[in-house]
């Protein structure tokens, strides 16, 4: 044996054990890591307790709190069970000097998805004390382009999902009213003729929307911006019954919605082209509070 290869196993080793528990055996390890696929014949012992500790340790993440909270308010789960304060604790540490969050402790990107997912957090557990509003509302006035949409970062490209974010975001807040487009204020903190400009040029001529100029329709912004004139109260302003042909086009006759027309259907694009159908106001369906992405009736814990 290579002493010097057997010193190194070692001490990366009595690196990694500690972390472990101290009864937990490398076979059981071993035996854990081939249930979930891993081939340990191709590792070495330093990586297999690495990835045993990847497995282990499955960080907190600031999307996945989001959706944990509003699938318990969906289910009628009462929240004031849960420890806001340490969630709250834990998302403070996530705000970034120049107001935007990272979505896990241990790197990733900032940008305005965790910006709202902290947002909707806070709204959810009625505890703001996760986040600094003045410094998030200043990283969101930063990411308004010049065209009126917003990007998910300063100087980005004005996109349907970033301007969701930013608007629901500005609401959940308080630092835009409801309905702002019928008030006579339009001294807003944003521009928001140029947002409207921005906005109904989205949709299509196939009555759809996109996410950005010179891209195709997709169900999932039939949401995103129409949740956003909804919230702003600017939902005359669609052509609904165009609309609603192309949701319908995106519809698979076995069920569910595609991202375009034609395609096969995905969850994701199914929940998207549910919710565009709600506020749509389409019989049958639940309204919707689009600031949260789930019914009126389990956002306000009904």
């Amino acid at each position: 044996m290579n002493p010097k290869k057997s010193t190194t196993s070692l001490s990366l080793t009595s690196l990694f054990l500690p972390l472990t528990s101290s009864t937990l055996s490398l076979q059981l390890m071993r035996r854990k890591l081939l249930l979930i696929g891993f081939c340990l014949s191709k590792f070495g012992l330093e990586m297999q307790l690495i990835l045993m500790m990847v497995f282990r340790h499955n960080n907190s993440h600031l999307a996945s709190t989001y959706c944990a909270l509003s699938i318990l308010k969906i289910v009628g789960y009462d929240l004031s069970s849960l420890d806001s304060e340490l969630i709250s604790a834990s998302m403070k540490n996530l705000q970034q000097p120049d107001g935007s969050f990272m979505p896990i402790h241990t790197g990733g990107e900032t940008d305005l998805r965790f910006v709202y997912c902290a947002a909707a957090i806070c709204f959810m557990l009625d505890n703001w004390s996760g986040m600094d509003k003045e410094k998030v509302k200043d990283y969101i006035l930063h990411c308004q382009c010049y065209d009126g949409g917003f990007g998910l970062v300063p100087g980005a490209e004005s996109h349907g999902g970033a301007t969701y974010c930013a608007i629901a975001s500005l609401r959940l807040m308080g630092f835009i009213e409801d309905n702002a487009l019928s008030s006579c204020n339009l001294s807003s903190l944003i521009d928001l003729p140029l947002l409207l400009d921005w906005i109904l040029q989205r949709q299509g001529t196939d009555g759809g929307f996109q996410g950005r100029p010179n891209k195709s329709s997709d169900t999932c912004y039939a949401f995103w911006i129409g949740a956003v004139l909804r919230i702003l109260g600017g939902c005359n302003f669609v052509d609904d019954k165009a609309l609603r042909r192309f949701l319908l086009s995106c519809q698979y006759k076995y069920g569910g919605f595609s991202k375009f027309p034609g395609e096969f259907p995905d969850l994701y694009h199914s929940y998207y082209g549910f919710a565009a159908f709600s506020l749509l106001e389409e019989s049958g369906l639940k309204s919707l509070c689009s600031e949260l992405g789930i019914t009126d009736i389990a956002a306000i814990g009904v």
